[in-house]
């Protein structure tokens, strides 16, 4: 018998790292493989046990971040998803230019997390859909064009989720089910960012984002 998706979850606060740790177990498909409170803890678990995700917060003893590229070079394929409270652009953008394979906030449910946890698990990327918006502002933001020289400026907050979300692997089946929408509400947006991105398949469209991404120094998801 499978015995599912092995977390390994690095927190240094105890009491919501043991809820994380049950709420995954009681929700099934889910083995925690170890737990750790620090940078070093980290390090040695992903070693010791080379689980399938490291759920990683950033606030710890010799910080998450500085974990995640020593965890990459000793383990390429490794996925790891950081869980934080941390909004700020600049560490969502550290964590991913590193090699995260997702960014969440503290405040989602233990439902969410586990779905998350699941589409990390298959190949998917995730950056909570507050922060993916935020990100895609400050890119256009910080290119200094007038919007109508830069599309990605004309894209209205949910079309910037929306082509965040695409540009990182989802379908809009996924995408429709992350933002509690219709698909077919998910495909009309679509269209509309395909007219203002001047192109004409997602492909192109993901290709525009992370284009710019890359020139603003953060990465394709």
């Amino acid at each position: 018998m499978m015995s599912g998706i092995r977390v390994a979850i690095i927190d240094d606060h105890p009491l919501f790292r043991e809820g994380v740790a049950r709420s995954l177990s009681e929700s099934g498909g889910f083995e925690i493989v170890g737990v750790g409170a620090a940078k070093e803890d980290a390090l040695r678990i992903t070693q010791a046990k080379q689980p399938d995700i490291v759920l990683l917060d950033i606030s710890m003893p010799g910080g998450g971040l500085n974990a995640i590229e020593p965890i990459l070079a000793r383990h390429p394929t490794q996925k790891i998803l950081v869980l934080t409270v941390s909004e700020r652009t600049e560490d969502v953008t550290q964590a991913l230019n590193a090699g995260a394979k997702g960014y969440v906030l503290k405040g989602v449910g233990s439902r969410e997390l586990a779905e998350i946890l699941r589409s990390v698990a298959a190949g998917e990327n995730y950056v909570s859909p507050t922060l993916s918006a935020q990100l895609l502002s400050s890119l256009s933001g910080r290119s200094g064009l007038p919007a109508m020289s830069n599309p990605l400026a004309t894209l209205t907050e949910r079309e910037r989720e929306i082509l965040t979300l695409v540009a990182g692997g989802l379908s809009n089946k996924h995408v429709a089910l992350r933002l509690d929408l219709q698909e077919k509400t998910v495909k009309h947006h679509m269209t509309r960012i395909l007219a203002k991105l001047e192109v004409s398949n997602r492909t192109q469209a993901a290709m525009v984002l992370r284009d710019a991404m890359e020139d603003g120094g953060y990465p394709a998801a």
